[in-house]
């Protein structure tokens, strides 16, 4: 997740609870990102191929991950609930406190409406990803699996005489899925808890972690190295506590902040709208709200991107749509719910988001609960955690997968390594190189997800017969 950023503020006046700003020069010329395009244009074939299943199966996602179809003998490792919380927990993060702050600043309130757009396109594509991932999954005879988009791009595109192809794209995605895990999805989000405690004076007695990034990078390694080398079991025992728990958190937060200014609520529903279709800057304006928005949500939640199909490939379930259903939930809870808890408390309360960025998020909750920003900063810590120890399964699987188990062990201890460094040195260069890798990964997944699309489309019609049907009784995997 990117939260580096730049742009005029947007600011609420006091007297009608409506937007005006100084002019924003990066939304004239704005362009939307070729990985950003390729996103959405992946998330509306998969919404149209398979029907809105992000609507007509919801109700159902709801009923799988509440365990009324989990089931003793189906092969996998985890629940439905800890795969989905596996997954959430590498999306939940850093992005939804202060991607959103970012995507306020440049483009104003009405990125947020295709924030919205994005998020529920993306629905469909960790549907059809995650089915997939299920599908092709490799079963072990020690009752483990694995799973992802280098088996279904290596595997599945072999089954339709496109064998080359195929391992070409999956060793592209394993490459980069490898290299993102190192950077964005572990160094940056050390640095930037770090930067986060820090910020708010944490420390012990006189001794404040400002001054020692080494103190708390130690903390953090060993925090996540008890956690990862238990394996996905682990993680997703972890996921399945912290992830509920820091939503919840965060959104009974982001409640009351609204309660309080729960006047001005429907004024920020109404220029969210607004702001989305007729901005100052006119159509050049537009077109760079747009951009922000659908950008935000793509980092934010990763739909497309393949990596929460790693974590689902774990579920244990014999029936690979049903925890497809179960993953469109994640775009929902991270970019529909917990984003739009922060959009709207930044909103109403009228804060400078100036920079972007959680500082602007924080200024906005401390608004109304000035002592938040720790709870906030706690919360970052939080994120962070949750979100590494996910990506090291994601980075791991794929090591295994590119150069067999000899590379599990390495991977960790790596992986451990570059966690203390994020928290100790300056990150600008190798993280940008590692977020384009994590984007790029969504290249060789989305296009090889479109050529099995097919596949998918049949499991589905065939699946939702039976589910209609009657033949899946409740506690039945």
């Amino acid at each position: 997740e990117v939260v580096a950023a730049s742009g005029d503020a947007w600011f609420l006046r006091d007297d009608n609870v409506a937007w005006s700003h100084d002019p924003l020069p990066n939304t004239d010329q704005a362009k939307l990102p070729i990985v950003v395009l390729w996103l959405v244009l992946g998330a509306v074939f998969f919404t149209v191929r398979m029907m809105f299943i992000n609507l007509r199966a919801f109700p159902h996602a709801l009923a799988v991950v509440t365990g009324r179809y989990d089931g003793d003998h189906a092969e996998g490792e985890i629940s439905h609930f800890q795969a989905l919380s596996s997954a959430l927990s590498a999306t939940v993060g850093l992005g939804n406190i202060a991607g959103v702050a970012i995507a306020i600043s440049l483009g104003g309130p009405g990125a947020v409406f295709w924030l919205w757009v994005a998020g529920f396109l993306g629905m469909s594509s960790k549907f059809t990803e995650c089915t997939l991932g299920q599908m092709y999954r490799e079963k072990r005879p020690d009752g483990t699996v694995s799973g992802g988009p280098m088996y279904y791009l290596d595997r599945g595109l072999a089954e339709m005489g496109l064998g080359p192809l195929g391992k070409v794209l999956a060793i592209t995605f394993a490459l980069m899925c490898v290299g993102g895990s190192l950077g964005g999805g572990n160094m940056f989000q050390a640095n930037q808890s770090f930067e986060a405690v820090a910020a708010v004076g944490m420390g012990f007695g006189d001794v404040q972690l400002a001054d020692y990034p080494w103190l708390y990078g130690v903390f953090l390694t060993i925090l996540v190295g008890f956690v990862i080398i238990g394996g996905i079991k682990r993680i997703g025992a972890a996921a399945g506590v912290v992830v509920p728990a820091m939503c919840g958190i965060y959104v009974i937060a982001g409640a009351f902040v609204l309660v309080v200014n729960a006047a001005n609520v429907p004024h920020a529903f109404a220029e969210i709208v607004g702001q989305a279709f007729s901005p100052a800057a006119g159509f050049g304006g537009m077109i760079g709200v747009l951009a922000t928005g659908f950008q935000r949500a793509s980092f934010s939640n990763e739909a497309g991107v393949g990596s929460a199909s790693i974590a689902h490939s774990a579920a244990a379930t014999d029936e690979p749509v049903r925890e497809g259903i179960v993953a469109l939930l994640e775009p929902f809870i991270d970019t529909l719910v917990v984003c739009t808890i922060t959009a709207l408390v930044v909103v109403v309360t009228g804060t400078s988001v100036s920079g972007g960025g959680i500082k602007g998020t924080m200024d906005a909750f401390a608004e109304v609960i000035p002592w938040f920003p720790f709870v906030l900063a706690f919360a970052a810590m939080l994120f962070a955690f949750s979100t590494m120890v996910s990506w090291s399964y994601y980075g791991e699987t794929s090591a295994v997968w590119l150069f067999g188990e000899p590379a599990r062990l390495p991977y960790r201890v790596l992986f451990l390594v570059c966690c203390f460094l994020g928290c100790v040195i300056q990150l600008e260069n190798v993280l940008t190189f590692s977020d384009l890798m994590i984007l790029g990964m969504a290249f060789p997944n989305i296009l090889g997800a479109v050529l099995l699309s097919g596949k998918v489309k049949s499991a589905l019609d065939t699946y939702m017969e039976k589910l209609h049907s009657g033949a899946f009784s409740r506690s039945q995997a």
